[in-house]
């Protein structure tokens, strides 16, 4: 069973897990600290994992400019980071897994040719020949997932209708999102995920898979996506402003305030997120799916 030999017992073990796309910026704090302070208020271990999984969409250096940001912030992790570059003998073997169960089925579709056919991709599978470059679905089946948010409530999704079979190996042989991050969620042994609302419609088919793959699924939080004065989501590929470590002290106060944390002092942001660590109140984190800065 994949994963299970590897997955560690805490009472909470919480992550950040950012794309070495780009350098952080106040969107990507307010995610590592939402989930840095749920994590250590309750004494929990708090782990970073990069997810260089898209070696075409990489930038080369922001990995190591994620990590030496999150240092300066003082948002200090704890054991090793772990790459998902590094793991992909281990999504094979949740891919031979599923395949060999009948839970997810090669895929030869391209875009065009799924234009008009609904949600539902199997099909294709009847034209698929050997040698073929395809990727492999999971089998939506008639999965209908609820989620209950600690933030934005209740959440429900019908992955046959409104999803439909997702990719967890693309054409070009590179492992999916969705696949690394619930095989690494279990081998790591994390019991809550605090991350953006964006992903919160992700998350029902990342349920889908844990409960195929027999994995335990963690408590999830969303919180409110940081946007702009025009309503756009700060992100990388935006080229929103990167963090500066000398302004450390000054963006840690606006995103505590930003989730809604009560004032707290502290001359360095060592200090200030031990603080806000001891002031944390969960309750008052904004139960929105956006937020303007």
């Amino acid at each position: 069973m994949v994963g299970r030999d590897e997955i560690k017992t805490e009472s909470v073990v919480g992550r950040f897990a950012p794309s070495p796309t780009g350098p952080l910026h106040r969107g990507s704090l307010l995610a590592a600290v939402g989930s840095f302070l749920q994590a250590r208020s309750q004494s929990g271990r708090w782990l970073l994992r990069i997810e260089d999984l898209d070696p075409p969409r990489e930038q080369p250096g922001s990995a190591q400019l994620i990590i030496d940001t999150l240092r300066a912030f003082a948002l200090d992790w704890d054991g090793e980071v772990v790459w998902q570059s590094s793991r992909h003998a281990v999504y094979a073997q949740a891919l031979e897994q599923l395949l060999a169960a009948n839970q997810a089925f090669a895929c030869a579709c391209s875009r065009r040719d799924l234009q008009g056919s609904g949600v539902h991709h199997e099909p294709c599978v009847r034209s698929l020949t050997p040698g073929t470059k395809h990727a492999v679905r999971m089998r939506a089946g008639d999965a209908h997932i609820a989620v209950d948010d600690r933030i934005q409530g209740r959440f429900e999704q019908d992955l046959q209708r409104e999803v439909g079979d997702v990719v967890l190996r693309r054409r070009d042989g590179l492992y999916a999102y969705q696949l690394a991050v619930v095989v690494d969620d279990a081998a790591q042994g994390i019991t809550d995920v605090v991350r953006g609302a964006d992903l919160l419609d992700s998350t029902p088919r990342q349920i889908a898979l844990q409960q195929l793959l027999a994995l335990p699924t963690p408590r999830y939080a969303h919180l409110p996506v940081l946007v702009d004065a025009s309503g756009q989501k700060l992100s990388k590929s935006r080229f929103s402003p990167a963090l500066r470590p000398d302004q450390a002290c000054t963006e840690l106060h606006r995103v505590l305030r930003l989730l809604g944390q009560p004032e707290v002092e502290g001359q360095t942001p060592s200090a200030l997120l031990a603080a806000a660590v001891a002031a944390f109140d969960p309750d008052s984190i904004p139960r929105v799916l956006q937020i303007a800065e």
